[in-house]
């Protein structure tokens, strides 16, 4: 039996939707496919009964039947007969009310949407365990990748130490055009904003905030710590060059956006940022829109996950797979599994604290002494240089770029050093500074 507008037999379980996007078509398809779709999975007829849309003129990709459409939430939120909603606008608001308006209700909720929860989640989940009700999140993170299931059920014997991803597929596709193909930051931005991958205003995905808000709901999840989105270090990759891939290939590397989450020092430290992660680890050939993430856990050691992160279909699938879960422990008659709890056990971290290696890259005259007066700087802060390059050299202009590779030295004191730098005469410019992510574990 196919789902239906306010049509199916009393067994049915009533769905609406907050949200008709591209994810959200995908999602309708998927629940008007027929016997053979959800329904048989889920173990009793699912029933669309409504979808909320700004403009109900809009041509969409999916056909659906009369009277699903509306522009009026009530719609779907005061209807006894909708018993699950699938929240999928993205953004904090207005998306926190109508979730928040749902559970109230005793409705259970499936959402895809990271801001909400990276900011707000604390606050739903807390109101859905009172309301007995389940908020569900797969797609919020990863997309098709299935990562919060794993981490609220299969790894919950385990103490997690560390959360690390390559979590914006759009970012990862920039970076790998500049890798392979030697094309610079503007021209791979534009070439994914023609392919659909980067919005016109990409600065979500190239400035980090859209990595920031899934690493501070994994964090939370994996660590049972609020993790509030201000106290995760963000940095993007605008300053990052084609030449920056030459150099870090002849040091035996590759540059990728990474999505942090570890213990450190008795504390948890969040942060994204870009790196130079070892040619030879499996993160280094995570290339194009393909998502992954690494779990460590005391006890099963580390586990990885990689596929699609981002797309209608991948993201349908990880909302859906939320929605029969939660049609299949409605029919089994028990109430939602409670929540991993939040305990807040783990003081979080200033980036000030980190300690890695630095690949610093500089633009200095070409002159002697130059070194002189960066190492002094270094070797004040307690930095020690592990090796100095000069590669490029414009004769014209009379510049060279100098590449430094530190040996692991603490934020804070690289941070002070660099503002030193970038004061001497001889320095034309510190074009840029990636940290050294370390695989301490891989051999």
């Amino acid at each position: 039996m196919a789902a239906s507008a306010r049509a199916a037999g009393p067994d049915a379980i009533g769905i609406g939707l907050l949200g008709l996007g591209n994810v959200g078509s995908a999602v309708a398809e998927t629940l008007l496919a027929g016997p053979s779709g959800p329904a048989e999975t889920a173990g009793v007829p699912l029933e669309l009964r409504g979808a909320l849309v700004r403009d109900p003129s809009k041509q969409r990709p999916v056909a659906l039947p009369d009277g699903v459409l509306t522009t009026d939430p009530a719609h779907i939120l005061e209807d006894e007969g909708v018993r699950v909603v699938v929240e999928l606008m993205g953004g904090e608001n207005p998306a926190f009310d109508y979730i928040s308006r749902a559970l109230r209700s005793g409705k259970h909720v499936v959402t895809a949407n990271k801001e909400v929860l990276s900011k707000r989640g604390g606050e739903l989940l807390k109101l859905a365990a009172q309301q007995d009700v389940s908020l569900a999140y797969e797609a919020s993170v990863g997309g098709g990748i299935p990562i919060i299931g794993p981490l609220s059920d299969d790894l919950l014997a385990n103490g997690i130490v560390s959360v690390r991803a390559i979590i914006n597929g759009t970012t990862n596709y920039i970076l790998t055009r500049m890798a392979e193909d030697g094309v610079d930051f503007q021209e791979a931005l534009a070439e994914a904003q023609s392919l659909g991958y980067a919005e016109a205003d990409p600065t979500a995905d190239v400035d980090g905030f859209d990595a920031l808000y899934k690493i501070a709901i994994l964090a939370r999840l994996a660590f049972r710590t609020e993790v509030p989105i201000d106290a995760v270090y963000r940095e993007g990759i605008r300053r990052v060059q084609a030449k920056d891939f030459r150099y870090a290939r002849d040091m035996g590397y590759t540059i990728k956006l990474l999505a942090v989450a570890r213990r450190e020092q008795g504390g948890l430290l969040a942060r994204v940022h870009p790196a130079m992660v070892p040619s030879r680890v499996p993160m280094a050939s995570v290339n194009g829109v393909l998502n992954a993430v690494e779990v460590e856990g005391d006890l099963v050691g580390p586990l990885w996950l990689q596929g699609r992160g981002a797309g209608p279909r991948p993201t349908a699938s990880a909302v859906m797979g939320n929605v029969i879960r939660t049609v299949r422990e409605m029919n089994a008659g028990g109430g939602p599994a409670p929540a991993r709890p939040v305990t807040n056990g783990l003081p979080l971290l200033s980036m000030d604290e980190h300690v890695s290696q630095y690949f610093m890259r500089l633009e200095v005259r070409d002159q002697a002494g130059v070194l002189a007066g960066i190492s002094g700087i270094l070797g004040d802060m307690e930095i020690s240089i592990a090796s100095v390059i000069q590669m490029d050299v414009d004769l014209e202009r009379g510049v060279a770029d100098l590449v430094i590779m530190t040996h692991p030295a603490r934020e804070a004191n690289m941070q002070s050093a660099v503002d030193r730098i970038r004061g001497l005469d001889v320095v034309v410019s510190l074009a840029n500074l990636l940290r050294v992510e370390s695989y301490e574990t891989v051999g």
